[in-house]
């Protein structure tokens, strides 16, 4: 072999080396940013996670704020249904009080007349 054919190949294997060394430091450094990058991303989704369950929890809160003031009202609901309902008893029997005075006032009433009619 002929010292240039040896010198070719050293400087090749050189080459190649170095080519190699260039992509792997290039490979690492892409997946060095692409770390990054997603350790940004992964740190903007906890802050998100964070920001909702807090709101969550502030909802729910608010929830059984809002079940509570809705059992109370449907309980004085029901109240006030008990005593429409009495008033509506009290009222029909009012009215056929009504009814009834209003017949005795009218029999009377003719019996007066028939009174009045006898006085004359």
């Amino acid at each position: 072999m002929s010292t240039i054919l040896i010198i070719a190949i050293v400087v090749a294997v050189v080459i190649v080396a170095v080519a190699i060394a260039l992509f792997m430091r290039r490979r690492a450094a892409e997946r060095q940013r692409v770390r990054q990058q997603l350790a940004t991303e992964a740190a903007a989704h906890r802050q998100e996670a964070d920001a909702h369950a807090s709101k969550a929890r502030e909802l729910g809160t608010d929830v059984e704020h809002h079940r509570r003031a809705a059992s109370e009202h449907e309980a004085v609901a029901q109240e006030h249904a008990a005593e429409a309902e009495q008033h509506a008893a009290q009222a029909r029997e009012q009215a056929e009080r009504v009814s009834r005075e209003g017949k005795a006032a009218a029999r009377h009433d003719e019996q007066a007349a028939e009174r009045e009619e006898r006085i004359r």
